[in-house]
């Protein structure tokens, strides 16, 4: 049955970035009509004099449209750390307009920079949180010297400024602790969950993830790829002569002449028991059958050492590539999957490239 090309490509899932900033740029959304809902609250129920109403409510206007532009007409398809940056510039020029209307620095809206403050410290990191925090400190800087005409030149006014800009500081720094400790535990957490503990490599969760992507491009862009399917020929014999122990540190030692063969982006991971699957990217059958050979004697030519002395190690390797030999992965792991069937038929420790019946 012919294979449907865009299949791949429909199963490409976005990059693990895109997935964080999409969870990042919803809960700055939120943020964002939270600050909004605040000025409003003040606006209907705590505003003392009604000739800057006007002022406040065209503020809100625009603010509510740039919102509404900005995030829900597409403006940007992509989610971006800069986008994030240019929205909490512009609820700090939001929040600067409704405090020069509101008393300044002694208006009960001051507290709202510490929503950007934190939106930064969750998203931006420390260089640009600590940017938007002096640019919150030049902002009340200068509407002190506009509605407060007061004499900075005293210390007195500078001790009153500094415990006024303190807890914007301490929530910068907290929160952006608390991120960086949060961003490690997941990252340890998601790497643990990708990852297979005997061997080091990805397991198929992780390399599904990745090998998708990467797939995708070489379908976009009509690229080689090709695919490597890598079983030890030796396991049964050592786990059955010397214990399952024995086994596992044979195939620590098959990864580690594996690893020592391919790029750095070429794509391994544990298949299951002791096959191993391999994507190399932008690389035709003929790049690959190279490869596979390499791979082949590397480990061919490092018995495995255990204490009674060593013992032969050998792998079979089948291979198919993009786009000659299939037009998804599925395909492609199929037919490498049988060429290393053909393999281990021919008498193992080769390698045998798939060929259409």
């Amino acid at each position: 049955m012919p294979e449907s090309p865009p299949q791949a490509q429909r199963s490409a899932v976005p990059s693990i970035e895109q997935e964080e900033l999409r969870g990042i740029s919803r809960t700055v959304a939120e943020i964002e009509w939270l600050l909004l809902v605040l000025v409003l609250v003040y606006l209907l129920f705590g505003l003392p004099i009604p000739d800057i109403e006007p002022a406040l409510s065209m503020a809100l206007f625009f603010y509510a449209a740039f919102v509404m532009s900005f995030r829900y007409t597409n403006f940007y398809r992509r989610e971006t750390r800069w986008k994030i940056a240019v929205e909490t510039l512009a609820m700090i020029a939001f929040i600067t307009w409704a405090l020069w209307f509101t008393g300044g620095l002694a208006s009960p809206l001051l507290n709202a920079y510490l929503l950007v403050v934190i939106t930064a410290a969750l998203t931006l990191g420390k260089t640009l949180t600590l940017a938007e925090v002096a640019l919150i400190g030049a902002c009340m800087l200068f509407l002190d010297a506009q509605l407060g005409a007061k004499d900075m030149a005293r210390l007195a006014y500078w001790g009153g400024f500094a415990a006024q800009i303190a807890p914007v500081i301490l929530v910068a720094y907290i929160t952006t602790m608390f991120s960086a400790d949060i961003r490690y535990g997941l990252s340890h957490a998601k790497l643990l969950s990708e990852t297979d503990e005997l061997t080091g490599l990805y397991n198929m969760r992780g390399f599904v993830v990745i090998a998708n992507r990467l797939f995708a491009q070489a379908q976009r862009y009509q690229r080689a790829a090709s695919f490597l399917m890598v079983d030890s020929d030796s396991l049964k014999q050592v786990n059955d002569a010397h214990g399952h122990e024995a086994g596992n540190r044979l195939l620590q030692h098959v990864v580690k002449s594996l690893q020592g063969q391919l790029r750095a982006t070429d794509v391994a991971a544990r298949y299951g028991g002791d096959e191993f699957v391999v994507m190399l990217p932008d690389t035709p059958a003929r790049g690959a059958l190279e490869v596979a050979e390499r791979i082949r004697h590397a480990v061919d030519s490092a018995p495995f050492a255990i204490e009674s002395g060593r013992v032969p190690c050998t792998v079979s390797i089948g291979l198919a590539s993009f786009p000659q030999d299939g037009r998804t992965i599925e395909a492609l792991l199929a037919r490498a999957d049988r060429a290393l069937y053909e393999a281990k038929e021919g008498g193992r420790n080769k390698v045998a490239q798939y060929r259409a019946a």
